[in-house]
């Protein structure tokens, strides 16, 4: 049976990322990718699938890290920031900072090569089926090869980064660290196009040639939002993501059988600037759907032998649900992890805690508090969240909020706003009870655990959590 330090599982970002940190490290160092070499890291038969969307805060740190520069082509359009829009198109407020819309089939390729000039043995056409497990221990893989023969390898340390139906996490042993499945309600359905268009027209509102635009709307995205970020020579990547109980509430209520595909098609409609459009051909990648995770990432990254990464920790901002940038952070960091692990031949799972506390100084930490926003958003109208962006939040109110920073609201300071209707009154409470819970959940991941710690720390960010998603319930119409 072959034997490596390290086995990663996934050639995607956060996999090669994690196999170029490890192999940096000295680690004997295996990618493993279920598709062809030249489509490494491809999600679906449909392409990359996903917005492209990366603050650049994000490609700082991996190239810092990394010791490597990014640019063209595998950067494509680069971006102002983020723009969230209300339903009613009357209030925009700036969601993150300057970014890049990525050629996500490049960069994931760009990044496969460098796993491999750092020392990365990489093997694609291998379908991974599951972790070896000794004395409930992850010890390596098994799988298929390209000849469909099952072949097992064997490892000291293996890094998940198969995404959120990973066959890795869903058959670890039942434990208290990284759960196996992701509840449904935690899932937002999405689907994207990228398109070459004639503009017809000028608003920013619709259409910003210098930043990537969010539009909330519960009857258009229930549960979800809309999305239109720019790319470069006349081409634009536009979708949306629904939440499943949100879409039925929805659909009752208007008596409508819509579904995710043909919301996609209605948002294009909707739009009066974007006419004219075709699918961009390019690499098979012009139109795809996918499932993304809107929660915080597991409580823990690590099992005895085992660390996770990107998708597959459920690691996509629960605001957003941007997923390029966490899976970078977390790809590099579960890397050097891992090749520090092979060097002090440590291999314990109390070595790779520090994976834990790393991605949580630098992403995790805001998460749950952004996850616990998102329960409350999912429990508002149209109306509601016109008036709350109107009313409730200044827009620097809003911008720490999408940081995870929790600005002071009080109903003593903004009472006088909110007195036209119970409804409205109402929405401010509970975004008052929000903002609490919020500070909670940022109190608590301060304080990460140890070891030792870390079951009775769960069961305390659960039982918080469970109380939010408890008081508020998908209402979008």
């Amino acid at each position: 049976m072959e034997e490596y330090d390290v086995i990663v599982a996934g050639g995607g970002m956060a996999g090669a990322l994690a196999a170029t940190a490890s192999a940096r490290n000295g680690a004997k160092t295996l990618m493993l990718d279920r598709n062809d070499q030249t489509v490494v890291g491809k999600k679906t038969n449909w392409g990359w699938v996903c917005g492209d969307a990366v603050a650049k805060s994000h490609l700082d740190f991996i190239e810092k890290e990394l010791d490597m520069k990014l640019h063209e082509p595998q950067l494509d359009q680069k971006v102002e920031g983020v723009q969230v829009l209300s339903p009613d198109m009357k209030n925009r407020f700036p969601f993150e900072g300057e970014g890049y819309s990525l050629d996500r089939p490049k960069i994931a390729k760009f990044f496969a090569e460098l796993a491999v000039k750092n020392g990365t043995e990489y093997r694609p056409h291998y379908e991974v089926e599951g972790p070896l497990l000794e004395d409930n221990r992850v010890a390596g893989i098994y799988g298929r090869d390209e000849r469909g023969e099952q072949v097992r390898i064997k490892a000291k340390l293996v890094i998940d980064a198969l995404g959120i139906a990973s066959t890795l996490r869903r058959k670890l042993p039942q434990n208290i660290y990284i759960e196996n499945t992701v509840s449904t309600d935690d899932i937002e359905s999405t689907g994207r196009y990228i398109v070459s268009f004639e503009q017809q027209g000028t608003d920013v509102n619709y259409y910003d040639p210098k930043n990537a635009l969010i539009h909330l709307n519960q009857v258009l995205a229930p549960g979800g939002y809309g999305w239109v970020f720019p790319k470069t020579n006349g081409r634009i990547n536009i979708g949306l993501g629904v939440e499943k109980k949100s879409l039925e509430v929805r659909n009752a209520k208007l008596g409508k059988k819509d579904t995710l595909h043909t919301l996609i098609d209605e948002y294009v409609k909707w739009n009066p600037l974007i006419k004219s459009t075709s699918i961009d051909p390019t690499d098979e990648n012009g139109k795809g759907y996918w499932s993304v995770t809107v929660k915080r990432q597991f409580d823990s990254l690590v099992y005895p032998g085992y660390l996770g990464a990107g998708d597959s920790m459920a690691m996509p901002n629960p605001i957003s649900a941007g997923g390029i940038g966490p899976a970078m952070v977390a790809g590099v960091l579960a890397g050097e992890v891992a090749g520090e692990a092979i060097a002090a031949r440590n291999t314990s799972l109390e070595f790779i805690w520090k994976y834990n506390t790393r991605y949580n100084e630098l992403y995790g930490s805001k998460t749950a508090a952004l996850e616990a926003f998102r329960v409350y958003l999912q429990s508002l109208n149209n109306d509601q969240i016109n008036y709350g962006m109107s009313h409730f939040l200044t827009k620097k109110e809003a911008e720490d909020l999408s940081y995870g920073r929790i600005p002071e609201i009080t109903i003593a300071t903004t009472f006088g706003k909110v007195l036209s209707g119970i409804a409205n009154l109402s929405a401010f409470k509970s975004l008052l009870y929000t903002v609490q819970k919020m500070k909670k959940m940022n109190s608590l991941y301060s304080r990460y655990p140890q070891i030792s710690e870390f079951e009775a720390w769960k069961k305390v960010v659960n039982a918080e959590m469970h109380e939010v998603k408890e008081r508020f319930q998908p209402n979008p119409i």
